[in-house]
């Protein structure tokens, strides 16, 4: 393939690698989905039930967990977590490279929030600054399993039992990630996750905590309904957190299907690495060791001092080009307003501040072809080349 010029980009007058959009990701309800939420409907029985059951004891297997319990969305999921297993003044270090959720309700439950940075090749936080940021004061690890690439839990779990530590791992991207050869949810003290409809597996709204204690998920349960041990009976103060039947009917419908597509995921993610291996400016991402990611994005990063070009400028042509991305996430949470006084006292994240300026997802899914992958492939080459000091 010869190397491209600007004048060959489709954003300057050139003819597209694709006649039409390749599609950045694949969502929505097939018919068995939609059969298994009008039985629940037919039913009446609308409420947390036999569904959610169901949903929590095949999810948390699949998982490698022992127990599932099903939460109205993944950020209630990661509130009963940190609800179960933080006080009020705990400090726990958590990544400034992730989304708002695995924070902010690390403040709403009163914890006193530590920024670590991440990793630039993979994404994850980094076990060295974990433990850099390690205080006597320091009670918990709360990470993400970003984009579905799995932190190295061999280095945290390290770092938690040499400090006597909890760990939280916000799972939500993770759905049927694996580490070591077992299911995420074998590790820590929870795992979260979300099931919003973007996600791998999109129930619409639709959260779970998986834990491995059954004294932690006696608590967790209070804390899912109202502290209710009989009917009108409170031990605890709780919330109304719980999942409905007809969400815990489309997550058993989409569970059948999940191991098939994250596989076609993983096949995707394969061939976009044999590709983008060659084209100069353009990284792909780098699962952690011992890690089968699912994949649930695929965050490239450019170079920018070979390119003459932004981020945003790129992506912009590689959109003229059929190819649409995303930029997952344009802030490290450091730089986020709501955060600004935690930021003030942890000092700065150079390479959480690197990526923001640099990344940016390509589409994968199941239904993508290798065709249309290779296409994407072609694309992001012809883009850097065109774009290369």
């Amino acid at each position: 393939m010869t190397t491209a010029t600007a004048t060959d980009l489709a954003i300057n007058g050139g003819t597209p690698v694709f006649d039409t959009n390749v599609p950045f990701m694949a969502v929505g309800l097939t018919k068995k989905d939609i059969a298994a939420a009008n039985e629940v409907l037919e039913s009446g029985m609308l409420r947390a039930a036999s569904k959610c059951a169901a949903f929590e004891e095949q999810y948390a297997a699949i998982s490698d967990a022992k127990i599932g319990l099903t939460c109205a969305n993944g950020t209630c999921a990661l509130q009963l977590a940190y609800g179960a297993l933080l006080e009020p003044g705990d400090e726990v270090i958590t990544p400034a490279w992730t989304y708002i959720a695995t924070v902010s309700m690390l403040v709403a439950a009163g914890a006193n929030v530590v920024f670590c940075d991440c990793l630039e090749d993979s994404y994850q936080a980094d076990p060295n600054d974990i433990e850099a940021k390690i205080t006597p004061k320091t009670k918990a690890i709360a990470v993400t399993h970003l984009y579905g690439i799995p932190v190295d839990i061999d280095a945290i779990q390290a770092i938690a039992d040499k400090h006597g530590l909890k760990v939280i791992y916000d799972s939500a991207q993770a759905h049927l990630a694996e580490y070591n050869g077992k299911g995420i949810g074998a590790y820590g003290d929870a795992c979260t996750y979300s099931f919003y409809a973007t996600k791998n597996l999109g129930t619409g709204e639709g959260g779970m905590v998986t834990v491995n204690d059954e004294e932690l998920a006696k608590k967790i349960g209070l804390l899912r309904s109202h502290g209710e041990t009989d009917k009108y009976l409170h031990e605890s103060i709780g919330f109304n957190y719980r999942m409905n039947d007809i969400t815990g009917a489309i997550g058993l419908s989409k569970l059948e299907d999940l191991p098939g597509q994250t596989n076609r995921r993983r096949e995707v993610a394969d061939l976009y690495a044999s590709r983008i291996d060659a084209i100069e400016g353009v990284n792909r991402p780098v699962p952690t060791k011992g890690s089968n990611p699912a994949w649930h994005l695929y965050t490239c990063r450019l170079d920018l001092d070979k390119l003459s070009c932004t981020r945003d400028e790129f992506c912009a042509a590689l959109m003229k080009e059929g190819v649409p991305s995303a930029v997952h996430y344009p802030k490290p949470l450091t730089k986020q307003p709501a955060f600004k006084d935690i930021a003030a006292k942890t000092g700065p994240m150079p390479v959480s501040e690197k990526l923001a300026a640099s990344v940016f997802c390509i589409p994968i899914h199941q239904n993508l072809s290798d065709e249309q992958v290779n296409g994407v492939c072609d694309a992001l080459a012809k883009v850097a080349d065109a774009f290369r000091k």
